[in-house]
């Protein structure tokens, strides 16, 4: 029991400085500094890139607003690659005033390899454009996003999220707890990195990379998450990515329960991919460069899936150490309070600070945020079934809601 002891006080100082690390950044998303200065004055020419499967009932809002972009028409292009597409997407993206890409590969049907396969081709083409925007079908963007990028380049930024807000946060529960967990995460994860010096990371969707900097390889990413793996390779390079909190993309969530976790199981399996392919890397990075960047980048990778097993060791130490009479009854309990209610409750009277800050409305999200330890709680176990099994098929999200730009402004 000895051995056991000194095992549960070894986690409990390890799980106590990670989340300690990130207290502490998350800290600094209350700072405001000062914009980066321009170093040139210029507009950019851009690539509007949206890889759509089967995306008839949605994109041509997502063209609408790429169209009534507040930046000058001849300097955006937009390109939808209809991949593996059996609807209309194609006839209705080039009707909306798009360049359509036709690509047919059953084999490989995810973003990554869409965006290998267009970028490759521009690439071959020796493409005249200074940077690419990559969108998802079901977004919408503010007329302000390309001008806000082009900011950024001009500031000498080379690959920039920018804000990823939710279309339709009241739908459901499920759509809530997806809202509320990415506006937790500009602010406490992009934001305050961003503001640190420290790297944010490519989310999903609404970001934009400098054309230059992916001639020479062109796209390479081999896993589920072609987001997060690009930039660990970045991170890995020593590479900082930027932040836009005012380039504003809108995506649409999953209403239904099923949907959600197929799309979560997807992401978690992606995780799962980059950590075997990255963390040694990552490792070996932060021992060659000495950065902070580089240590953040690696207690990323190592923060979610391993630090999940690590808590739940030491649930289960705890109860050995009670049947051993090592501990009370009441001091069991206590230890699982203590790590499980700020998992669960603290995240609400968070996401409650986040609105009041954002200035959102509150009352059409209380059933959202009452639910949103459930909507937690179901991605504790999701991370645990893919700890033994990893369904690696892709599910297309059906689309329930038509949205235009102008009802969510």
């Amino acid at each position: 029991m000895e051995y056991l002891y000194i095992l549960q006080q070894a986690i409990i100082w390890v799980i106590t400085l990670f989340w300690l690390y990130q207290l502490l950044i998350s800290i600094c998303s209350f700072v405001k500094l000062k914009d980066k200065p321009m170093l040139i004055n210029k507009n950019h020419r851009f690539m509007a890139i949206i890889p759509a499967h089967n995306e008839e009932s949605v994109i041509s809002n997502l063209i609408e607003s790429l169209k009534k972009q507040d930046y000058p028409k001849e300097l955006l292009d937009i390109y939808v690659i209809a991949d593996n597409c059996t609807d209309r997407t194609k006839l209705i993206a080039e009707n909306a005033g798009a360049i359509v890409y036709e690509r047919n590969d059953p084999e490989g049907r995810t973003k990554g390899h869409a965006l290998q396969w267009f970028l490759n081709k521009k690439i071959e083409e020796n493409a005249d454009y200074d940077a690419f925007c990559v969108f998802d079908s079901d977004n919408i963007v503010d007329k302000n996003f390309i001008k806000n990028m082009n900011k950024k380049l001009c500031q000498g930024e080379e690959v920039v999220q920018g804000y990823r807000d939710i279309k339709n946060p009241t739908d459901s529960w499920i759509s809530s707890g997806y809202a509320i967990f990415y506006w937790m995460m500009n602010r406490f994860y992009h934001l305050a990195r961003y503001n640190l010096g420290l790297s944010p990371l490519i989310n999903g969707t609404g970001f934009m990379v400098k054309f230059d900097i992916i001639k020479p390889k062109g796209w390479e990413t081999y896993t589920l998450t072609e987001d997060i793996e690009f930039s660990l390779q970045r991170i890995i390079a020593g590479k900082k990515l930027g932040w836009a909190t005012d380039a504003i993309v809108y995506d649409e969530q999953p209403v239904g329960f099923k949907q959600s976790w197929s799309q979560r199981s997807r992401w978690t399996v992606g995780h799962i991919q980059c950590m075997e392919r990255y963390t040694k890397e990552l490792a070996n990075s932060v021992k060659e460069k000495k950065t902070l960047v580089t240590l953040d980048g690696f207690l990323y990778i190592v923060g979610s899936i391993p630090m999940f097993i690590i808590t739940m060791i030491l649930l289960v130490v705890n109860a050995a150490l009670y049947m051993g009479d090592v501990f009370t009854k009441s001091a069991l309990i206590e230890s699982y309070i203590m790590y499980l209610a700020p998992t669960f409750i603290l995240p609400i009277f968070t996401a409650v600070i986040i609105m009041l800050l954002d200035r959102r409305p509150i009352k059409p999200m209380i059933k959202g945020l009452l639910l949103y330890p459930l909507f937690l709680g179901s991605w504790l176990l999701i991370n645990f079934k893919c700890l033994f099994k990893r369904d690696t098929n892709w599910e297309k999200i059906e689309h329930v809601r038509d949205i235009k730009i102008n009802e969510v402004i």
